[in-house]
């Protein structure tokens, strides 16, 4: 009875092939932008974990101004007015849980190489064996080719991998010499590809030597990267580090003037601002949908007043009411589920294409991520869209009794 129910449907549905494919457009177009924003969306959330990961957990970052400046990302704290110095990172080291904690500084600065001068990221990094020996843990900063610095280097640096391959016109090598705001400097390695714009873009130099071109003070850093001592929370060394620096600078909680952040509420973070950005796009993506069931509900309606003959015939043969309205909403179920399939696969290469645009453009984090769940989501939520929309129409062919259906309109 069931594959009658599917032959009948699908033979109405082929002589309506024009408002077939109209009625079918609204939903296809939804699930294409659902598809298309959660996987990308997706992707993303994959790449920073990974990412995380990748850096590692057990990362504390202390970066100048309280919680409420809005440009206190490692990157960005430059610009505070509040800053750290010597003794904070001493109050870091000696904080209970912390096993080793660096101090640098980072700007932005004009870089000079085969005659061209671009804007680019500045590290300044402690070049000592301890400091060293931190930053060898670190997977952003892993040399591929050459090597890291050494106590006594001065006028040496060390580049990203981007900034060496695509800064400038000609690639830059180990030896190369570039000049950082008027200082000539000797590339003595290049870092290793690790995906973030931030990393890749990089150039990094000796403290000392960036303090004195960058015009910072003495014993003055811009961010404190500290590592937990394995087997800790990394949330509780966080809390442990603050009340520190609270005693020392003399505020109350509440009042820092710094903060400090661990890489689990960093991707946290991430992953928050993420999840409500896809939920306003999916939002928006839903009007699409609830369009297409509104046209779902349309086409149905107007098949039932022009199979009302049909349906009295049907009905006077020994079809049941509840034959009619299955017929029904089997047909605007098929409607949504053909909708789902076609937006299923546009959607997936919409994503693709939007991740083979990024990737083109040197962005690696805005990735697809294609996953069982989204796509068999997408299809069982096209199909309950179809039929949901179909439902009322479907009653109404329903109770339309015999007598009155043949004769017609």
């Amino acid at each position: 009875m069931l594959a009658d129910y599917f032959r009948i449907s699908l033979r109405n549905l082929r002589k309506r092939k024009v408002r077939s494919f109209l009625t079918i457009l609204g939903i296809l177009i939804g699930i294409v932008s659902v598809v298309g924003l959660i996987s990308i969306g997706q992707g993303m959330q994959h790449a920073i974990n990974e990412e995380f990961k990748t850096v590692g957990q057990d990362r504390i970052i202390i970066k100048p101004g309280g919680e409420g400046f809005t440009g206190s990302t490692p990157v960005t704290a430059e610009f505070s007015t509040e800053k750290l110095y010597g003794h904070d990172l001493d109050v870091v080291k000696n904080s209970k849980g912390v096993y080793k904690a660096i101090g640098v500084i980072i700007d932005t600065g004009d870089v000079e190489f085969d005659n061209k001068i671009k804007y680019n990221n500045l590290f300044g990094v402690p070049i000592d064996s301890y400091s060293t020996g931190f930053i060898k843990t670190i997977d952003f900063f892993i040399i591929e080719d050459g090597r890291e610095f050494e106590p006594g280097d001065k006028y040496k640096a060390i580049v990203g991998y981007r900034t060496a391959k695509e800064l400038f016109d000609k690639e830059i090598r180990t030896g190369n010499k570039i000049i950082i705001k008027g200082q000539e400097f000797k590339v003595i390695g290049i870092q290793k590809k690790t995906g973030s714009p931030v990393h890749d873009s990089m150039v990094r130099i000796p403290l000392e030597v960036a303090r004195e071109l960058l015009g910072k003070e003495d014993k003055e850093f811009t961010t404190i990267f500290a590592k937990v001592q394995k087997g800790l929370n990394p949330l509780d060394v966080a809390e442990s580090i603050k009340k520190e620096l609270r005693n020392d600078h003399g505020v109350k909680e509440g009042e820092e003037d710094f903060t400090v952040t661990s890489s689990v509420q960093l991707m946290e973070g991430f992953n928050n601002i993420l999840n409500i950005v896809q939920i306003v796009l999916i939002g928006i993506a839903g009007i699409s949908l609830f369009v297409g069931g509104i046209g779902i509900m349309n086409t149905m309606y107007t098949s039932v007043l022009q199979r009302r003959k049909e349906i009295g015939i049907m009905k006077s043969i020994g079809a049941k009411n509840s034959d009619i309205m299955m017929i029904f909403l089997i047909e605007s179920g098929i409607l949504g589920i053909i909708g789902g399939v076609i937006g299923v696969i546009l959607g997936i290469s919409l994503s693709k294409g939007v991740e083979l645009i990024a990737f083109s453009m040197g962005v690696e984090l805005l990735k697809a991520y294609i996953s069982a769940p989204l796509i068999i989501g997408a299809l069982v939520f096209s199909f309950l869209i179809g039929a949901v929309s179909g439902l009322m129409p479907a009653r109404q062919a329903a109770k339309l009794q015999p007598v009155d259906a043949l004769r017609g309109f």
